[in-house]
């Protein structure tokens, strides 16, 4: 027997003095209305209603238990209601993850606008240039660059940005504008550590992989500090697109050799493949999905 089950048929009884009209409200037939109530009487060893050929009463250990009863079955509804609660109205502690200059220029903003908007939610932005395993730690939502490879993970693209190759007006005034990859051979070139074990970039032209030896003479891990070296006239640098818009746009950075360009890498998403997500996660994701985070055209 369910004991709530059989504790919602009473209250339905006394209620409504019948089991005929019980049955009707709890969709199910007199007999194992019945039946119900009378397990559960069996199993209290106490006789909780009174019935007759016409009516149906209370008994004395009935009333009482009648009242317990009844806030029992209310404190299950409101147990209910928060449940409901927590998975329609965003609350609690919610984590995302972003590359660093990303998350910083872009997802910061939006996780601002998100904590605003749901100030139940304590919020935590983690900008990290790893991979990061999200549920070993504790990451609800990763925005990630690239081609997804853990099949385990759920995507949802947002946008996309590309890999080129920029420099100042100031350094091309002075050193002859590269025409292929091979030409980058003459030229100063500022590299990205984080980027690659070996010293090469990547080019694609006719549908066909160009793998190009460099020999730069700027190495640093940091972004910034490799596009104010190339806005410096220090050199040629490859970044990706979101990192150099506003300079391109100001002119202070023109783009090189677009025509051997990789194709664009998708910005996304991540999250566990879990079947529930929780309310957090559900408005975050979309008020993400919802941003221009195309990259593309400059």
């Amino acid at each position: 027997m369910d004991r709530f089950v059989a504790m919602t048929a009473f209250v339905t009884v006394a209620e409504l003095r019948g089991f005929a009209a019980a049955a009707r409200t709890l969709r199910l037939s007199p007999p194992a209305v019945t039946r119900l109530v009378a397990a559960l009487e069996d199993t209290l060893s106490i006789r909780l209603l009174q019935r007759t050929t016409r009516s149906v009463t209370l008994t004395d250990a009935g009333a009482r238990y009648l009242e317990h009863a009844l806030r029992i079955l209310a404190d299950v509804a409101q147990a209910e209601d928060v449940a409901r609660a927590a998975r329609t109205e965003p609350s609690g502690k919610f984590v995302v993850t972003a590359p660093n200059v990303f998350g910083r220029r872009e997802v910061a903003p939006v996780f601002s606008g998100f904590l605003q908007t749901y100030p139940a939610v304590t919020g935590e932005l983690i900008l990290a240039d790893r991979v990061i395993n999200l549920v070993e730690e504790g990451v609800d939502v990763a925005v990630r660059i690239g081609v997804l490879e853990d099949s385990a993970l759920h995507a949802r693209r947002v946008g996309a940005t590309r890999r080129v190759l920029v420099a100042s007006p100031a350094y091309l005034a002075r050193a002859k504008r590269p025409r292929s990859p091979e030409d980058l051979a003459r030229h100063t070139l500022i590299q990205l550590t984080p980027l690659a074990a070996v010293a090469e970039w990547r080019f694609v032209h006719d549908g066909a992989e160009r793998r190009v030896p460099i020999r730069p003479s700027f190495l640093t891990n940091s972004v910034d500090a490799a596009i104010d070296h190339a806005v410096r006239g220090g050199g040629i640098a490859s970044v990706l697109s979101y990192q150099v818009v506003e300079h391109v746009r100001a002119r202070r950075l023109e783009l090189l050799l677009p025509r051997f360009e990789p194709p664009p890498l998708p910005i996304q998403l991540v999250y566990a493949g879990a079947r529930l997500h929780s309310a957090a996660t559900r408005a975050f994701l979309d008020l993400a999905a919802a941003q221009t985070w195309s990259f593309v055209d400059l």
